[in-house]
């Protein structure tokens, strides 16, 4: 890991550096158009090639679709302790989602002309579900809950199949829970074009939510303009901001828990104690050295972990709102004044008793956030996105007639003389 003190003579470069902007690898973005062009070109065949190519199983057309009789295996392997946490998560999802649902509403402008907005679900979307090093059960929760709770129809889940065709019976558990209708055996760039394009098996759909690898995050932005997207979210990233009052043993292993993601992943923690910068070092790889997923982490903790010192707080939340992490977490005695600062973080994590870890599985908001900086113009997955907008006008004589003068000025300001002609005419 990287330690920043203010006299380093590298301090403010270094701290600088962390600001990134996500753009795409040339090679990534390259190998990506070959895979959709395909895809759109061969359907099936190009499909079940690239699963297989990558690393998945060697599948027939009839296999990609999930069948209702690997549902009902599936359900005989989850345990009553799985069954549990999926409720628990399930439901705090979509009560949360339930609360931010957009409603439709219609009034009168000052000329008396009806205006208002409609909000429909959209009837066909896309959701990915990351199952390559670990399946994904949280994502379900995270994505498809929304969208059944938006009235969506049509849920189209696709995640990757183990060597042996089989997706994990936990996260299928969890899919039918939280509302998934159809579900593919793919993942990857292939997965996304197949959702954007369709093919012989997978219908397109409308919009694609969910996040990804590299391949599938730059698939999402080349599909875009084909089909609407959500956001683009890359590897997870974690900021703590704590002050002598933080718990270090609780610090570590929320920056661990975050780092558990490997390669890409963003852990920063910033403190103005220079006891609590020595104690958190000290937890953090006394703690690594006894977790599982060594290869992930230890790559994080060379790369991209870094524990930084400042001379008051004022300057974390500075480092915070330029760096705009994926998750903020505060542990600090004001911990409420310095979240008001902050603008451009995807989720808010207050007080020694909120681990972010509880944002990603049960918590209520969906844990798909904007990373690689696109917080200081994304939001995080909301409800509404499964939403289209219609707005609606309804003008009668009277109203039409009071704003006829500011059509005709308009009209003749911007030299479109039908424009104005065809709300006159109605008074000819």
């Amino acid at each position: 890991m990287t330690i920043l003190k203010p006299r380093d003579p590298n301090y403010k470069a270094v701290i600088a550096s962390l600001n990134r902007s996500a753009e795409p690898d040339p090679r990534v973005s390259e190998t990506v158009a070959k895979i959709i062009a395909d895809i759109r070109k061969r359907g099936d065949a190009a499909l079940i090639e690239f699963t297989e190519k990558f690393g998945g199983p060697k599948l027939t057309a009839k296999q990609l679709k999930v069948s209702a009789a690997e549902f009902k295996e599936a359900e005989k392997k989850v345990d009553a302790r799985t069954r549990a946490a999926v409720i628990v998560s399930h439901t705090n999802v979509r009560e949360f989602a339930e609360k931010s649902l957009r409603k439709s509403w219609s009034g009168k402008n000052r000329q008396g002309g009806k205006v208002g907005e409609r909000f429909d679900p959209f009837q066909r979307v896309g959701i990915y579900v990351p199952g390559g090093t670990a399946p994904l059960v949280s994502t379900a929760m995270m994505t498809c809950t929304l969208a059944a709770a938006a009235g969506v129809p049509e849920i189209v889940v696709t995640t990757p199949a183990d060597k042996n065709g089989v997706v994990n019976p936990a996260l299928l558990h969890a899919l039918r829970v939280a509302g998934a209708t159809e579900v593919y055996k793919v993942g990857g760039a292939q997965a996304v074009a197949a959702m954007a394009y369709g093919t012989e098996s997978v219908a397109h759909v409308l919009k694609i939510f969910g996040p990804g690898n590299a391949y599938v995050v730059e698939a999402k932005r080349q599909c875009f303009g084909r089909v609407a997207i959500d956001l683009l979210p890359g590897p997870s990233e974690i900021l703590v901001i704590a002050d002598d009052t933080a718990n270090a043993d609780w610090i570590a292993s929320d920056l661990l828990a975050q780092a558990e993601h490997g390669h890409g992943s963003g852990v920063l923690f910033v403190t103005d104690s220079v006891r609590k910068l020595a104690e958190v070092a000290t937890a953090f790889e006394t703690q690594l050295a006894k977790l599982s997923r060594q290869e992930h982490l230890r790559e994080v903790a060379e790369l991209t972990t870094h524990l930084i010192l400042v001379k008051k707080l004022s300057e974390a939340v500075t480092i915070a709102n330029n760096y705009a992490p994926e998750h903020l977490t505060i542990v600090t005695a004001d911990d409420e004044k310095l979240a008001a600062q902050i603008r451009t973080a995807g989720a808010i994590f207050l007080g020694g008793y909120s681990p972010v870890v509880a944002g990603d599985f049960v918590a209520g908001p969906s844990h798909e956030l904007p990373t690689g900086g696109a917080g200081k113009s994304f939001p995080g997955l909301t409800v509404d996105q499964f939403q289209r907008r219609t707005s609606i006008v309804r003008l009668d004589r009277k109203s039409l007639k009071a704003l006829l003068p500011s059509i005709e000025t308009f009209s003749e300001i911007e030299g479109l003389d039908a424009h104005g002609r065809s709300a006159a005419i109605r008074f000819e």
